[in-house]
């Protein structure tokens, strides 16, 4: 495997750069990663709402028909309907096709620009959703978190890249993991309680998305534009004074002189997403804006998340059960984080990865055989079964959070050169959300047709994008993204596809 072998002579100026870790850092990457909490609210409110009877009278009469009846029905099909898991999943195809405009935005207007637009979008369709009265009005008012959720996701993740020192580059992007997690928590603790109102707690639920929404936005006027995006804009004394206040020194030559230049290499580039298809450039496409978030959904973490009270429910808890059991799976997903925002750096991104991905196909063989025994046909859990599962889906929600959750937006930063990590950005959420919305729109109808099956297939696809990574991802621990590209000049495979560079013959 390749390791992070570099020739001297290809090295910039990032061993001369200087930072200090400043208050006016700390508070713009703490309000930019807000924007992971628009993402977290929606991901852990949705399927808490979508199991309270009130939202099913409502909107889906007739899933709360099911729910309720005493049918010789497999339990697992209580919430098969098609417009239920649209009311999810239409969120993620407008992020989907949000993603492109959010493109433009951020490249001409700069990275601030774009958070402000997805916190009034997000802000938006919370309103709508907490006064819906029927559902297109929902549908429109998910659209409008889409697009939000659109925006928000391309911009943060290079906005807290670009802000972060090299050094630091890793921990500071996880923020991003660490606000999702913390909004899934957030909203599991909200749903738990509201689902005790009557007859309008989801409303107060969907409403309560406008809280982060406003914070971003209020934060966000406030925010530094990130100096590599005024280069690009020519705006250089500007750039110029805000690196040297985010850094705390007035030391910047080396870095603002590689930012002038990466920004000259990228306005030679007239058309990013077409060199993303240059051979050169073959290895961060196949890897970090296809395979990564792709993989991503296809661990089958969304579908938990979504869904988790409907699940629980389905697998035989009560309601109260089901929300209080959600909680404590997305506890574990924030400790995931945590773990990984402290040991990535140190340990490195393939180790996270095949680790927990050793420990996410294990879990699944396990829940599989379990279901297969014990569940199915009216049968309902016992109490050692059911505490047995909820430990199950803690476990691989704790590995989920220190790998493919923060890496999954991690890694793809990393591969992109300046000239294409805006493009390449944007088909890393495209490709996720993609999945996302296909995850979401089918996995309640799966778990109706295959039973306990859709475990063993997530099983599956967890084995397969962990023999990827073993065989096709190198090792980006503290290797400069400047010098990434000779990671694939210099990697086993990928050095056929790019050509050998001067440092392979140095490999061990």
């Amino acid at each position: 495997m390749a390791g992070g072998f570099v020739d001297a002579g290809n090295v910039k100026r990032a061993h001369l750069y200087e930072y200090k870790i400043t208050g006016y850092f700390i508070f713009a990457c703490i309000v930019a990663a807000t924007g992971g909490s628009l993402f977290g609210y929606d991901l852990g409110v949705s399927g808490g709402v979508t199991s309270m009877d009130d939202f099913l009278v409502e909107f889906f009469p007739a899933v709360y028909r099911r729910k309720h009846a005493h049918l010789r029905e497999t339990d697992y099909c209580k919430y098969d309907d098609q417009v239920l898991t649209l009311f999810t999943s239409s969120l993620y195809f407008a992020a989907l096709v949000s993603t492109f405009g959010a493109s433009y935005v951020t490249r001409n207007q700069g990275r601030r620009a774009s958070i402000l637009v997805g916190a009034v979008s997000f802000f938006v369709g919370a309103l709508v959703n907490a006064f819906a009265k029927n559902i297109a009005m929902l549908i429109i008012g998910r659209c409008f978190l889409g697009a939000g959720i659109g925006f928000s996701n391309q911009a943060v993740p290079l906005y807290l890249s670009e802000m972060a020192p090299a050094k630091v580059r890793g921990a500071v992007n996880q923020l991003f993991q660490l606000t999702t997690c913390l909004g899934i928590l957030i909203a599991n603790f909200i749903n738990y309680g509201t689902g005790k109102i009557h007859p309008w707690g989801w409303r107060l639920s969907l409403g309560l998305a406008t809280v982060p929404a406003a914070v971003m936005f209020v934060g966000g006027i406030f925010l530094p534009e990130t100096p590599n995006s005024l280069v690009e804009q020519g705006k250089l004394e500007e750039a110029r004074r805000v690196l040297e206040k985010v850094r705390g020194t007035t030391r910047v030559d080396a870095e603002f002189a590689d930012l002038v230049d990466a920004s000259n290499e990228a306005r030679a580039i007239k058309n990013p997403f077409r060199n993303l298809l240059a051979k050169k450039n073959r290895p961060q496409f196949i890897i970090g804006a296809l395979a990564i978030p792709a993989f991503q959904q296809l661990t089958g973490m969304n579908s938990i998340l979504f869904y988790a009270p409907v699940l629980f429910q389905s697998l035989g808890f009560s309601n109260d059960a089901s929300l209080f059991s959600s909680v404590i799976t997305n506890a574990a997903l924030v400790v995931g984080a945590l773990i990984s925002m402290t040991f990535v750096d140190k340990f490195g991104r393939r180790a996270f990865f095949l680790e927990a991905g050793a420990e996410m196909f294990f879990v699944m063989i396990a829940v599989t055989i379990t279901l297969a025994l014990n569940f199915g046909e009216g049968k309902t859990l016992s109490k050692g079964i059911g505490i047995f599962l909820v430990i199950a889906i803690c476990l691989f929600v704790l590995a989920y959070g220190r790998s493919w959750g923060p890496l999954g937006w991690l890694v793809p930063s990393e591969l992109f050169p300046l000239e294409m990590r805006s493009s390449g950005q944007s088909v890393v959420v495209c490709v996720n959300m993609i999945f996302t919305a296909l995850i979401a729109q089918c996995f309640l109808v799966s778990l109706c047709h295959l039973k306990y099956g859709i475990f063993l297939l997530f099983g599956g696809l967890i084995l397969i994008m962990s023999a990827f990574i073993f065989f096709l991802l190198p090792e980006t621990k503290q290797v400069p993204i400047e010098e990434v590209y000779l990671l694939w000049q210099n990697h086993w495979f990928w050095k056929r596809i790019v050509g050998e560079g001067p440092a392979s013959a140095s490999q061990a």
